[in-house]
């Protein structure tokens, strides 16, 4: 485990967290530059290369850094004040506020004691405060899954000869019980693994003489994958890991933020994990930050946070939960006739639910599933010209009920409008909707992170100011709009 603290005495514990990778359906492809313009890339990466680089980056940033220390214990002082003891969780608000950590140092055997004003809780799956002291995580038994992977030599290139080649490939197992990643990295080896439901991978591996049996016998059942792999040597040890998804029902309290993997895992589904981790990162950052300024309450600047990860939680797991039901139905057309109000209604009951703080009577299976159906839509194949032309339609939509008079919803004009579209264009405004429901834009991309308002507050981006502020409704208004349409 590694600690790293910063000058304006943020104390962070730290330590390796899930890996993470995108999907795409296996008939399907995304063109990201085109959706995302040519910055929108990412490098494949050596997971234990890339934590080296952040965390000697952060020591080059100004951070004090510890590494090998591991944090045995935490200090919490007692609340003295009715604002923090009215905080929006009553186990966090009786725990108090964390003022110093006990620590071990491997390497010569000391121990100690910091002292901290913030706590920002990055332990990764350990998660330290949610399991040890406020014993509020709560496992999604309907994401059980478990991942098996190595590194490859020799193998084919994706898309060889064209602007995609050497391009990640993800398909799902033709049985429907999960998915494999073909991810080639810099040292001319790719990494090749298997997810795949817990209750499936158990009785296979019972048939199988060996781990390493049942990994390869996986991959047989990903015909494209096989074709990649036929000159390709596998050079590793077998890795494995558990991937169950899990949440909490808070992620701050007086001066405390718990990011990443310490509070919330989906799975390895469209890098769900370091997103999460990035966005909650931020937000840390910028409620300690608009606290210590003195911009907001620290009470409020807690609640900003716990409900803005809350939220991201929330949307993600549908996001993920959705293109599940693609997988587990390949040759079965996802079709729902759910409207975005059901969705919203749906998606009201099924936050609390999947957060621990409400039960399973408050939505039925058929609503969730109808919910699950609808936002599949968000995964179906459109081209971007085809996304533009409809978007254009009902952007004329969205001017004509702004300038009428008429008693008439923006919702009822949407509808009347679709019924004038042809079959594919009908498609292609699901496709447009269900987006918008999930607010992918927000969900998968972190620069959308400012235009987000919780509890009347925003984030102010601005290099040296970052912080919260007060949202100005014109301005919230303009946001919501182009939401609205995609």
């Amino acid at each position: 485990m590694r600690l790293i603290c910063y000058p304006v005495r943020l104390h962070h514990i730290v330590s390796s967290v899930q890996r993470s990778k995108s999907i795409l359906n296996s008939k399907k492809d995304t063109d990201f530059l085109a959706a995302g313009g040519p910055s929108n890339y990412a490098w494949n990466v050596i997971r234990s290369e890339a934590d080296e680089l952040i965390f000697q980056h952060a020591r080059k940033s100004g951070a004090k850094v510890f590494d090998g220390t591991q944090v045995t214990e935490i200090e919490f002082l007692p609340s003295q004040s009715s604002d923090q003891a009215r905080s929006t969780n009553g186990s966090l608000a009786s725990l108090g506020r964390p003022v110093s950590a006990s620590y071990n140092r491997r390497s010569d055997g000391t121990s100690g004691t910091i002292d901290f004003e913030y706590l920002i809780d990055a332990s990764g799956r350990a998660g330290l405060v949610s399991t040890r002291y406020l014993k509020n995580r709560k496992y999604n038994q309907g994401l059980k899954n478990v991942a098996n992977w190595g590194y490859w030599k020799g193998t084919g290139v994706y898309a060889e000869g064209t602007s995609r080649a050497n391009s990640p490939y993800f398909e799902a197992l033709r049985d429907g019980s999960g998915w494999v990643w073909f991810i080639p990295l810099h040292d001319g080896t790719t990494s090749v693994g298997v997810v795949m439901n817990q209750d499936f991978a158990t009785s296979k591996k019972r048939e199988a003489s060996s781990s390493r049996d049942f990994y390869l016998s996986s991959l047989k059942l990903v015909p494209n994958m096989q074709k990649l792999l036929k000159s390709g040597s596998f050079v590793s040890d077998l890795k494995s890991a558990s991937d169950f998804s899990y949440s909490s029902s808070s992620y701050a309290g007086p001066c405390l933020r718990i990011v990443g993997d310490a509070g919330c895992f989906i799975d390895p589904f469209f890098s769900s994990g370091v997103h999460l981790a990035m966005v909650g990162a931020l937000s840390a950052a910028t409620t300690i930050c608009a606290a210590i300024r003195g911009d907001c309450e620290e009470q409020a600047a807690a609640e900003w946070h716990s409900t803005k990860v809350a939220d991201g939680y929330t949307r993600f797991l549908l996001v993920v939960l959705s293109a599940y039901k693609q997988i587990r139905n390949q040759n079965q057309a996802v079709l729902s006739d759910l409207g975005e109000d059901n969705l919203d209604r749906a998606f009201a009951h099924f936050r609390p639910v999947i957060q621990g703080t409400s039960d399973v009577s408050n939505i039925t299976e058929e609503e969730l599933a109808k919910t699950i159906d609808f936002c599949s839509n968000a995964w179906d194949g459109v081209k971007p010209q085809a996304r533009a032309a409809v978007l254009q339609k009902m952007q004329s939509v969205v001017d004509d009920a702004r300038d009428s008079e008429a008693d008439e919803s923006l919702e009822a004009r949407l509808e009347a409008m679709k019924e004038n579209l042809s079959v594919e264009e009908q498609r292609v405004m699901n496709y447009i909707r269900a987006r918008q429901a999930l607010r992918t834009e927000d969900s998968m991309h972190i620069d959308n992170f400012s235009t987000d308002v919780i509890n009347g507050l925003a984030p102010n981006m601005r290099r040296g100011q970052l912080t919260l502020i007060k949202a100005v409704p014109l301005a919230r208004a303009r946001v919501e709009t182009k939401q609205t349409i995609g």
